[in-house]
């Protein structure tokens, strides 16, 4: 088990995480389907689909199934730019931060962590949407998919925080909900925490083995013991 002690820096992911934009994101795939004359999908399958970034929620939608092929790629441009119009327009409706979200960030800035989101959705909708949820300001870096070569599981972003941050991995705690969050802490030499309530596939984030495994959000502040 990894010290807590050396922590100065927190990474958080953000659908399943800090938000839950499972409705957001489904009437954003939705609305593209249909635009494309595409079968529709189901707000569940959404929820199973969501953790690999947009252009694979999309392209699982499409196929109508987790492990796609053969997708025809200037159809894919088409649904994937429907998506994008749709998904900016409601950036700020439907979707919910977690309870406890707001309060625990506020209490662990006060005790001192820097923090930053690490996410494989889109960079351009990541300051947007946490502008909208009213916790932006909490956050001294975000990293969403398409900035760097390859997104989560790979540690790449990870690492890239770290740098930006001047900490090592060990002084680092990564806060996510689906396995490709304790991988890429794992690839990184980054504790990480897995929370049981977002989306993993359907799995239990107890089959990933994080660090620890916490069922609410504030539990974290318990768990870096903050007076």
């Amino acid at each position: 088990m990894s010290d807590l002690n050396n922590v100065k820096v927190i990474l958080f992911d953000l659908d399943g995480t800090l938000i839950d934009s499972v409705p957001q994101l489904y009437l954003a795939v939705q609305a593209a389907l249909n635009a494309n004359q595409l079968p529709a999908v189901s707000l569940e399958q959404v929820r199973e689909w969501i953790g690999n970034g947009a252009d694979v929620l999309l392209k699982r939608a499409m196929c109508r199934q987790y492990h796609f092929h053969d997708v025809d790629e200037v159809l894919f441009l088409q649904v994937k730019a429907d998506f994008d119009r749709h998904y900016h327009a409601g950036i700020d409706k439907d979707y919910s931060l977690y309870p406890f979200v707001s309060e625990t960030l506020s209490a662990l800035a006060q005790a001192g962590y820097a923090m930053a989101v690490v996410t494989n959705k889109p960079d351009e909708f990541v300051q947007p949407l946490l502008q909208s949820a009213g916790i932006a300001q909490f956050f001294s870096h975000t990293l969403g998919g398409g900035r760097l070569p390859v997104k989560k599981p790979d540690p790449m972003p990870l690492h890239y925080l770290c740098e930006q941050f001047n900490v090592k991995p060990t002084e680092t705690l990564m806060v996510g909900d689906s396995k490709n969050d304790i991988q890429a802490a794992r690839a990184a030499g980054i504790p990480v925490v897995g929370l049981s309530y977002g989306y993993n596939h359907g799995e239990p984030i107890e089959t990933c083995q994080p660090d620890w495994v916490l069922h609410r959000f504030d539990e974290l502040a318990s768990l870096l013991t903050l007076k």
